[in-house]
Parts: C-alpha cells; sequence; structure tokens
C-alpha cells in the first residue's frame, strides 16, 4: 500500500485529517465527518514502513524512545502534512492533518473585522484558542501574514512542526522548528529575546516554563502570539493563572493583566449553505475593565463583560453562533450542540 498514493486521494477529495492506523483501513475527515477510504486494512508491518518513509532517523528515534512523535511531512508538488505518530493497543497509529500552501488573506476567514485591527498592535499577548482542528493555526498564519505585508519588522516563529510556510515580503521571517531547530518552546523563548524579534509566534502555551517566557517577552515590549487548547475567554484566563503555584498567582494575575491585549476563541462549523467550514469566533478585548477582573481574581465575570461592550467589537460564543444561524451558514442542531448556554442560545434562535 503506498502512502503517496493514499496522501493524493486524500488531498483530491478535500480532507482535513487522514488516520493510517494498523488494523484499519485509512479513514479521512471530510467537513467533520470520519470517512473510509476504498483501500485495504493497513498491517503492522505497512504502518511501520510508511512511518520510516516520512521521518528522519532522528525522528524514528524519538518515536521509539517516547512512543509519539510530532513532525512535518511534505508530498512535492501537492501539499504538506502535519503528523503525529503515536502506539495504541500495541500497534501504530499515524494522523496527518492536511497544510494548505496558500495563506488565506483575513477578509476570506469569515472572522470578526475587530481581529483584523490586533495585527495593528505594537506589543502584548495575543492568544488563540479552541480544540484541536478549529482553525487557530490558520488564523494565526493570517495575522502574521498581514504584518508582513506592511511593516518592516523581524517575525521569529517557534513551532511544533512548522505548518505554514511564510515567506518574507516587507518583513523578515524565521520560522524555527522544535527538533530540527530548537529543542523545546521554553527554550527557544529563552532566546528569543537576542535574536532581535519585534513580533514573536508560540505555537502553543503548552506548559509553565513556556507561559511564563511567552509573558516576559509581551512584558519587555513585544508582541507575541500564541494559542491554548481552552474553549473560551474567562477559561482561557484561568487555564494561565492555574498553571502557576498557588504563592505566585497573584503576581502573575497582574503581569497577564499588563500584558493580555486579546483572546480569539474558534469553534468550526460545517456550512449549510457551501462546501467548507466556518468559525464562531467569541473575542475579548482586554478593556480597563477585563484588566480589573484578572488583576481581581474575577475571570468569571468575563462573559458579562464581553456581552456589553459588543460596541468595542467583543462578541460571545453564543452570539457569534446566533449571527451564522440567522445567515443561512449552519444548522439549528449544530448550533445549538456547539452553544456555551445551549438553553438561552434556544431561545435566542427561536426569536
Amino acid at each position: 500500500m503506498d502512502l503517496d498514493t493514499i496522501l493524493r486521494t486524500a488531498l483530491e477529495l478535500n480532507a482535513s485529517d487522514i488516520h493510517l492506523i494498523a488494523g484499519h483501513s485509512p479513514m479521512i475527515r471530510l467537513h467533520t465527518v470520519m470517512t473510509p477510504m476504498d483501500y485495504p486494512v493497513i498491517t503492522p508491518e505497512s504502518a511501520l514502513r510508511m512511518l520510516k518513509h516520512m521521518t528522519t532517523d532522528m525522528q524514528m528515534a524519538m518515536f521509539e524512545k517516547i512512543k509519539d512523535v510530532d513532525f512535518s511531512y511534505e508530498l512535492p508538488g501537492l501539499g504538506r502534512f502535519r503528523v503525529n505518530a503515536h502506539r495504541q493497543r500495541q500497534t501504530l497509529g499515524i494522523a496527518l492533518r492536511a497544510i494548505k500552501e496558500d495563506i488565506p488573506p483575513l477578509a476570506d476567514l469569515n472572522l470578526p473585522e475587530v481581529i483584523s485591527r490586533l495585527t495593528y498592535l505594537p506589543r502584548g499577548l495575543v492568544l488563540v484558542t479552541g480544540d484541536t482542528g478549529s482553525g487557530k493555526s490558520t488564523t494565526l498564519a493570517a495575522m502574521i501574514q498581514a504584518m508582513n505585508d506592511r511593516y518592516h519588522k523581524h517575525i521569529i516563529t517557534i513551532e511544533d512542526p512548522i505548518e505554514y510556510r511564510l515567506v518574507s515580503n516587507k518583513c523578515v521571517i524565521e520560522q524555527r522548528e522544535l527538533g530540527d531547530d530548537v529543542p523545546s518552546f521554553a527554550s527557544g523563548l529563552r532566546h528569543v529575546l537576542r535574536q532581535d524579534p519585534d513580533i514573536i509566534l508560540v505555537g502553543e502555551m503548552r506548559d509553565l516554563e513556556t507561559t511564563a517566557a511567552a509573558i516576559t517577552a509581551a512584558e519587555t515590549g513585544h508582541l507575541v502570539l500564541s494559542t491554548l487548547h481552552t474553549v473560551n475567554a474567562s477559561q482561557t484566563v484561568e487555564r494561565i493563572i492555574d498553571m502557576y503555584p498557588a504563592d505566585q498567582q497573584n503576581q502573575i494575575r497582574s503581569m497577564l493583566a499588563n500584558t493580555l491585549q486579546a483572546v480569539i476563541s474558534q469553534t468550526l462549523f460545517k456550512r449549510t449553505d457551501a462546501k467548507g467550514m466556518v468559525p464562531g469566533v467569541e473575542v475579548l478585548l482586554c478593556s480597563p475593565a477585563v484588566r480589573n477582573l484578572i488583576r481581581e481574581n474575577r475571570a468569571y465575570e468575563i462573559p458579562n463583560v464581553i456581552e456589553t461592550n459588543r460596541a468595542l467589537g467583543m462578541t460571545s460564543l453564543d452570539n457569534a453562533i446566533a449571527e451564522l444561524y440567522f445567515n443561512g451558514m449552519i444548522g439549528r442542531d449544530d448550533a445549538i450542540a456547539q452553544s456555551a448556554y445551549p438553553e438561552k442560545l434556544e431561545r435566542m434562535l427561536a426569536a
């Protein structure tokens, strides 16, 4: 069974993800739905052969050591993939996410207009959050590209792995990949301030050391963009603070209140009016009121501030979902299923 043929077919079908698991036929995700491909069951031997075809010796050694490895794979002339290889039930599983070569303009992503304004920020921390596959990487790449087309600045990214390839335009862009160029996010951030950056993209704030370094970089006058696997703005603030020991949490509340500029929380929906997906987006902008709530350990009140500050460009997830529904872009059942407050949204949709 030829790996590249499977991937080529998946790309032709416009799949977002491909799953190659020993003991199963290849599966693809088409508009959120897992769909079998018309190929034979993958044997353990063929799964291992596919993995060796995609990895370097260093990546293979990492997989054999910790039973998990992340890397990128390019199918020349067709596309690139973000790949995770892992063990499950003593067999091999490989998950591939298709990465589009062309970075879409922000205006084409159906995002709130205020997100474009965030690309004009001179400093601070901007977080894009959401579940895996919610479009975080595409939003960040589009934001970086907007700045690349406008400014004469130095942009450094630290990613695991590199997804979109960014080409220097007016900006000078350096992309560093975990494993090949830097051992960890935290290590890369410790050294990045000596590399004269203006804008820093951190693929994920996944641990305390990385989070602390990202906040410090934002405190020192840089614009820092990153992601978290949280579903809304208030949970994002609480997750960051909870990473710290109890005796440091008052200090981090103050630091976060001073540096955080915005939280963009995304959820993808299958469109009913056209092919493809559309994001529902909650937006928190750090107004003086929001900064006070963070300092005073009242993050649970953030949803109320979002609701009462729509004129500033803030929007709750449920309001964003309702707008998509009333514009005929998503279905009612899908809207309610992904709502933060389903009963409340149901009343909104019935009004």
